[in-house]
């Protein structure tokens, strides 16, 4: 059974439409396909003034992130992208008395990072009511207006609130390892998919090229590492020169004149000076040898290591603390390779969990 073609069609251009927002300001991007003249006759300049101004509200959303933002969200949103991603469901139009309310409690962590979960319930025919992150509120309505317009039935499937979710079937609420007890706690009545604290981890064999570091270097210091698919941890042989490491990665130096990311790095510095806990510094990172899984903004924790094996052991006593894992090795289990996870498609599901599955099921 064929996905729906209205969703299909309705995404399709919702990509075409995002897609010329990924070129640098002052760079003509505009695409003039008739598939979306409507849409940018509409919505190009608003949604334009939209991410001029999100830099300023939110410093952490800088203008090359937005963009990077905006062509990972425009690449899965190729035609036949989403064909093979929803074909396997066999899924079917909903009639509206079998339609449940899914709850989305969305991060703000990096730009958009709720647009896959509203995504999914569209996908499956159900309503949303979501509450956007006060950090990363506007772009998600300004899509919600968009996909309003194309289809009034998805427009009339969104909602958002910025109080307390209730009447609720079921619910999808992204957080900290804090906030995920709450939540677990509140909406355990109901079915619900819980995401916690998680992370991106490398492991070097020490044959990368300097491309492959520098790509590696994308996966570290995109959305400044606050990403649950940022790496935050290494693993690298016992004799890896980490010095070379560091030299690939001064080339993301433009990082440390941005102000808050730039305080970050000094405030984790001083604190380990005081401490006097050895680490390297190249002035935008620190190294710090560490057991730990996720380091704070600034810093990348590593371990040593003799044998792969035991580092796939280690990969599979902390499976509940990683998102993906980036090795050119063989050797360790469904690894990708270096400059891909900020790129994900619709079927890379966070922690794991089978969104579409899941909204499938509970019903």
């Amino acid at each position: 059974m064929q996905p729906d073609s209205a969703f299909i069609s309705a995404f399709t251009r919702l990509g075409m439409f995002l897609g010329q927002f990924t070129a640098p300001p002052g760079t003509a991007s505009g695409d003039e396909r008739p598939e979306i003249e409507d849409l940018n006759s509409h919505f190009q300049e608003s949604f334009a003034q939209i991410l001029d101004r999100e830099p300023v509200l939110n410093p952490w959303f800088t203008p090359e992130f937005l963009q990077k933002a905006m062509k990972g969200i425009a690449s899965m949103l190729e035609e036949e992208v989403l064909q093979k991603w929803l074909l396997p469901y066999k899924l079917v139009p909903l009639p509206v008395e079998n339609r449940r309310r899914v709850g989305l409690v969305m991060a703000g962590n990096i730009p958009l990072v709720g647009f896959h979960d509203l995504m999914c319930v569209m996908a499956t025919g159900h309503e949303v009511l979501a509450k956007p992150s006060s950090r990363d509120s506007r772009m998600i309505r300004g899509i919600a207006e968009l996909l309003s317009f194309m289809d009034p039935g998805l427009g009339d499937r969104i909602r958002f609130t910025d109080e307390r979710l209730s009447g609720l079937d079921a619910v999808i609420a992204t957080g900290s390892n804090n906030s995920s007890r709450y939540f677990e706690y509140y909406f355990r009545d109901i079915p619900h998919v819980i995401r916690k604290n998680r992370n991106g981890v490398a492991v070097l064999a020490g044959t990368e090229t300097e491309e492959e570091l520098y790509a590696l270097g994308e996966d570290i210091f995109t959305y400044f590492g606050m990403g649950c698919r940022n790496v935050t941890k290494l693993y690298v042989p016992e004799n890896y020169d980490l010095k070379e490491l560091l030299q690939v990665l001064d080339r993301f130096y433009m990082l440390a004149q941005h102000n808050k990311y730039a305080n970050n790095v000094a405030y984790y510095r001083t604190i380990y000076l005081m401490n006097r806990l050895p680490f390297l510094d190249n002035g935008v990172l620190l190294l710090k040898e560490d057991a730990a899984i996720s380091s704070p903004v600034g810093v990348v924790f590593y371990e040593r290591y003799s044998e792969l094996e035991g580092v796939q052991q280690k990969l599979d006593l902390h499976r509940e603390e990683i998102q993906c894992v980036v090795s050119t090795s063989p050797d360790i289990r469904d690894s990708i390779q270096p400059g891909t996870t900020q790129v994900p498609l619709p079927w890379d599901y966070a922690d794991g969990v089978d969104t579409i599955r899941f909204l499938k099921d509970f019903v």
